[in-house]
């Protein structure tokens, strides 16, 4: 009787602690769901974007998707330069939130109001390190989640840590993290953007150091008075250009060919070059023409070479880059100019190691503008082309020489863009006129871009070969001051009634500047300015 009741007591204490026990369990499952209710998952999409450039896998942008109990994050990896290891190099920076006099325009991302602040990464081990823009918006004494947290485990077989990039594409390629990447700045300052400052610095030569300028851009020894034209300095607005250094830039030329092809503009360059290069040489008979002709605007084809660096500056004259020729319409043999074949002497441009090429101040003349029976292709003389047209197929056969005949591993090319006029009251040979200018414009609010430039630019972006476009139009619109007007010859010697030089340059002067930028540029890897 006693064991019975005992064993009674017993099943009733088992059965009150499992009630306890299952109950608890029911607590706790419908805790658990409020509090996931309460607290839901923000949904986080993580973007990948690699240049086309970089990796020629074809890969294209991933999205991966995971989920995180209260933040949401963007990623995007930007491409840096490469570190001293010889592998990928990426910056993480860190977008937090900006707010009243701070905000800025360039800081929308996204609908986002953000400031980036650069974090340094430290990366020693020689993998590609993930160069990571975090849009984290983060709030007052929210405590600040760790690099190593950023993305553990990501769908898609992708994962960041901190010391390594992996990369798997649908194929299942794997991109190993110490491929090289082609180095290529984030930023390049827009140099055609600044204003002119009078500096009593400049210039860098005068009339009386340099023995080459021509009797066309000699406006000191013609007789003009004011100076001013030559002290004025182009400054641009996002970066400080080098002032020129012509000790340096022989030693770029060492041992190269320099060479300028194009119009009496290009030559009015040239001369600015020789000039600038001359303040470092100490003997000017160490400098000399091959063929020991004087510069004159008659002749078109020179070769000065310094002896010391054993590099030659050249010039070869071509006023529209492909051949001028004749053909016969009817009875009569005419000029045309055959836009489907290059110059005649484009065989001295090869070799070269860095090329200037221009051409934009004929194909303003009467003839060009009008087009007819001018142009040619083939055996077919247009009876009428519109000059816009003739200018680009022209531009494409240029182009399509240069693919073919020039190496791009030895030669840097360059295209420089028109250079403004500035007549007023009429033409060259009608009245125009600027005698009366001796300051810069303050502004050129009537600037309109010429459609020439926009030519040149779309077919240089088509080439294979790659071409530094030199854009130094808007910048020399302001310079109204920098021609020579009448002081293009010297005081009494005769020149037709009335014609001013409101299209070339006085020397020292604006062609000083355009070589102070080329000089900028090729101090720097052609592809930093892609």
């Amino acid at each position: 009787m006693e064991r019975q009741r005992s064993f009674s007591i017993k099943t009733a204490r088992f059965l009150v602690f499992a009630l306890t026990v299952s109950s608890s369990a029911v607590f706790l499952v419908f805790f658990s769901i409020w509090v996931i209710k309460a607290n839901p998952s923000v949904r986080q999409e993580t973007h990948f974007q690699f240049n086309k450039s970089a990796f020629s896998l074809g890969l294209k942008p991933l999205t991966v998707q995971t989920l995180t109990a209260a933040v949401a994050r963007n990623f995007s990896v930007f491409r840096k330069p490469e570190n001293s290891a010889g592998f990928a190099h990426f910056t993480r920076f860190e977008r937090i939130e900006v707010s009243g006099d701070e905000k800025n325009e360039n800081d929308v991302v996204n609908g986002n109001l953000i400031r980036t602040r650069l974090r340094k990464s430290e990366n020693t081990s020689g993998f590609a390190e993930a160069s990571i823009f975090e849009g984290l918006q983060r709030k007052e004494n929210q405590p600040e989640v760790s690099e190593n947290e950023i993305c553990h485990h990501c769908h898609g077989n992708l994962t960041i840590t901190q010391q390594n990039v992996s990369v798997s594409s649908i194929k299942k390629k794997e991109v190993l993290s110490g491929a090289r990447i082609k180095e290529k700045t984030s930023r390049v300052c827009d140099v055609t953007k600044g204003r002119w400052v009078f500096d009593e610095n400049y210039p860098l030569y005068t009339n009386v150091s340099c023995p080459f300028i021509d009797e066309g851009f000699n406006c000191e020894g013609n007789g003009r008075l004011d100076k001013e034209y030559m002290k004025w300095r182009w400054q641009p607005q996002d970066c400080d250009i080098p002032r020129f250094n012509a000790s340096k830039m022989l030693e770029l030329i060492r041992g190269k060919r320099l060479v300028f092809v194009g119009d009496s503009i290009n030559r009015n360059q040239w001369e600015s070059m020789l000039c600038l290069l001359m303040g470092a040489i100490k003997d000017p008979k160490r400098v000399y023409e091959t063929h020991g002709r004087r510069i004159t605007k008659e002749k078109g084809n020179y070769s000065f070479k310094f002896v010391d660096y054993k590099c030659t500056v050249e010039y070869y004259v071509t006023h529209f880059l492909v051949h001028e020729s004749k053909a016969r319409i009817g009875k009569k043999r005419v000029q045309t100019l055959r836009i489907d074949s290059i110059d005649r002497g484009s065989s001295r441009w090869k070799g070269a190691d860095i090329l200037i090429f221009n051409t934009a101040h004929w194909w303003t003349h009467f003839k060009t503008r009008a087009g007819i029976n001018y142009y040619q292709e083939g055996d077919q003389v247009h009876p009428h082309l519109n000059a816009s047209t003739a200018f680009r197929r022209a531009l494409v056969t240029w182009a399509s020489w240069v693919d073919n005949h020039i190496n791009p591993r030895k030669t840097r090319v360059f295209f420089r863009s028109s250079a403004p006029s500035h007549f007023r009251g009429g033409l060259w040979n009608s009245g125009g006129h600027c005698k009366e200018a001796t300051h810069p414009l303050r502004e050129t609010s009537s600037f309109v871009y010429p459609k020439k430039n926009s030519i040149v630019e779309e077919v240089t972006r088509q080439m294979k070969s790659l071409v530094t476009f030199l854009n130094v139009t808007s910048l020399s619109d302001y310079r109204r001051d920098g021609h020579p007007s009448v002081y293009g010859r010297k005081s009494g010697k005769s020149h037709s009634s009335g014609v001013e030089d409101c299209s070339h340059w006085c020397l020292p002067g604006v062609p000083d500047t355009w070589n102070e930028l080329l000089y900028f540029y090729l101090q720097y890897k052609r592809s930093e300015f892609l």
